[in-house]
C-alpha cells in the first residue's frame, strides 16, 4: 500500500527526509589494491633519492681524478726545433746535424710529439729520442711509474733512479750494461720521456753513462723550459 505524501501545517506537501547516513564501508576489490599498491612507489622514490645522493657524494669525492689534469706546457709543432739537446752534443757531437727525425700526433685525449736524433749519417754511437705527452682528458700520474714497452728497464732488466727538483717526479731507467737510459718527467697533465742509446761504442763505460745521465737531465730540464706556458 502506497502511503499519502506527510502533509505539514499549512496543508502543503513536505518532501520526504534523506535517509540517515550509515559509515562508509572500506573499499573493496580494485579499489582496495590500487590503494596499496601506492606504498611500494613512494618507497621507490625514496630509494632513488638516496641513491642520487649518494651518487653525487661519489662525484664530489671523486672530483680531482674526474677533471681534466692541469697542463702548464704548450703543444709543440716541431719537437726537434724545441729540443736543442745541447748537454747531449757535447758529449756525442752535434744530434741535429744528420736529418732529425719530427713527427707528432693529435688526439682529443693526449696530443703527442716525438723527435729522434743522432750523431752519425748511417751507423751512430748514439741515439736520442724525445716524447712529450699532454694529457686533455685522464691524470697520467696513476701510470707514471709503469715502464713503456721500449723502456730499458722493463721486466727488472735494469734499474731506477729518482731525481729529484725536476717536475713533479722524475725518473731515470738505467738499462743492462748502463748503454741504454731513459729520463721520464712528470708535471700536471704532461709527461716528457727522452731516451739515450748507445749502440756498439762509446758511450759504454760507467762514468760515459754518468755523464750521460747528467746531460739528459740538463737537456730535459731546458726542454721543460723551452715548452712552459
Amino acid at each position: 500500500m502506497i502511503s499519502d505524501p506527510e502533509l505539514d501545517g499549512a496543508g502543503e506537501t513536505r518532501p520526504a527526509q534523506p535517509a540517515a547516513r550509515t559509515e562508509e564501508s572500506p573499499p573493496r576489490g580494485r579499489e582496495a589494491a590500487g590503494a596499496g599498491a601506492r606504498r611500494p612507489w613512494l618507497w621507490a622514490l625514496v630509494g632513488a633519492a638516496l641513491a642520487s645522493a649518494v651518487w653525487a657524494g661519489g662525484l664530489y669525492a671523486l672530483g680531482d681524478r674526474l677533471a681534466a689534469p692541469q697542463l702548464s706546457y704548450r703543444a709543440t709543432e716541431n719537437l726537434c726545433q724545441d729540443f736543442e739537446a745541447r748537454a747531449l752534443s757535447r758529449i756525442a757531437g752535434d744530434l741535429h746535424r744528420y736529418r732529425p727525425a719530427n713527427r707528432q700526433s693529435d688526439h682529443p685525449a693526449v696530443r703527442r710529439a716525438f723527435c729522434t736524433l743522432q750523431n752519425g749519417e748511417s751507423v751512430s754511437t748514439l741515439t736520442v729520442r724525445a716524447q712529450v705527452d699532454l694529457h686533455r682528458k685522464t691524470d697520467p700520474g696513476p701510470e707514471f711509474d709503469v715502464p713503456s714497452a721500449w723502456s730499458p728497464a722493463e721486466a727488472g732488466a735494469g734499474r731506477t733512479e729518482e731525481v729529484r727538483g725536476l717536475g713533479e717526479r722524475a725518473l731515470l731507467l738505467v738499462g743492462p750494461r748502463d748503454t741504454s737510459v731513459e729520463l721520464k718527467v712528470l708535471h700536471g697533465g704532461a709527461v716528457f720521456t727522452v731516451q739515450a742509446d748507445g749502440i756498439g761504442g762509446e758511450p759504454n763505460t760507467p762514468a760515459d753513462t754518468a755523464a750521460l745521465r747528467a746531460a739528459m737531465i740538463e737537456d730535459g730540464r731546458a726542454l721543460l723550459a723551452a715548452l712552459k706556458k
